[in-house]
């Protein structure tokens, strides 16, 4: 396999008044390498500026992800999780701005008087596959509770839309052909289907420590299955492989 990129997702729940929570999804551009076209979470490569800022405020062994996937949920939706004070609407466009134009994340943050909340994201999974149609990444994909008045938007460069939608709704569409999902998106939809609410996923996600998930090919009865493990908190475990779409 060759060298994973290290990367970082947030799955942002907001919840709803006796309805399951919705979750905020992505569409990939299709001209990207990869995932082109697939409705995904926020999220993208940890960058030496993550890691050197998770240094500087000595963040722990997966601070770096966690700011990864508090910059690009930024730079792709216009939603800032994780910050202390949260910023206004007019800031948070504006961090969006240098942070597109290259700025490091923590200086504009120093500018603003703003500091990371880290504690705000809880570890719900980490994915490293090893099949290689373009490149590989190791994933750890975070939990975040939606503000309530969240506001987002697409960046109109990697993103081309988003929305609002209970995991279950999003499995619908890609059911119908409506959109396209990649493994381990739909079994991380599959997964959030389960829960209420934010409470409950947090609570499932504490029950089940992050271990790395490496999908395994598995025949049955003749046909090739891609897996997961069945002790990682999936409802859903294998889909024939002529059906995955990998990325």
């Amino acid at each position: 396999m060759t060298d994973p990129i290290p990367a970082a997702t947030l799955i942002l729940l907001r919840d709803r008044d006796a309805a399951p929570p919705d979750v905020l999804m992505v569409e990939r551009a299709r001209a990207l390498a990869f995932a082109g076209g697939a409705m995904v979470f926020p999220g993208g490569r940890i960058d030496p500026g993550d890691v050197a800022l998770a240094a500087a405020i000595d963040a722990g062994a997966d601070g770096a992800a966690r700011i990864a996937a508090i910059r690009e949920t930024i730079e792709e939706a216009g939603l800032a999780i994780g910050l202390d004070p949260p910023p206004s609407p007019a800031v948070v466009k504006t961090i969006r701005r240098r942070l597109h134009g290259g700025e490091p994340f923590g200086a504009i943050l120093s500018d603003y008087g703003i500091a990371l909340d880290l504690a705000a994201l809880v570890p719900f999974a980490r994915w490293l596959p090893d099949h290689v149609p373009v490149r590989v990444f190791d994933t750890l994909f975070f939990l975040a509770r939606a503000p309530a008045d969240a506001t987002a938007s697409a960046d109109a460069t990697e993103t081309v839309r988003l929305c609002w939608s209970s995991a279950a709704a999003v499995l619908r569409e890609a059911d119908a052909g409506a959109v396209t999902l990649i493994y381990p998106t739909r079994r991380t939809l599959e997964r959030l289907a389960l829960f209420a609410d934010y409470d409950a996923a947090v609570a499932q996600a504490r029950r089940h420590p992050v271990r790395t998930i490496t999908p395994f090919v598995e025949t049955r009865d003749g046909q090739d299955w891609l897996c997961i493990p069945d002790d990682y908190g999936y409802p859903v475990t294998a889909e024939p492989v002529s059906q995955v779409q990998r990325g």
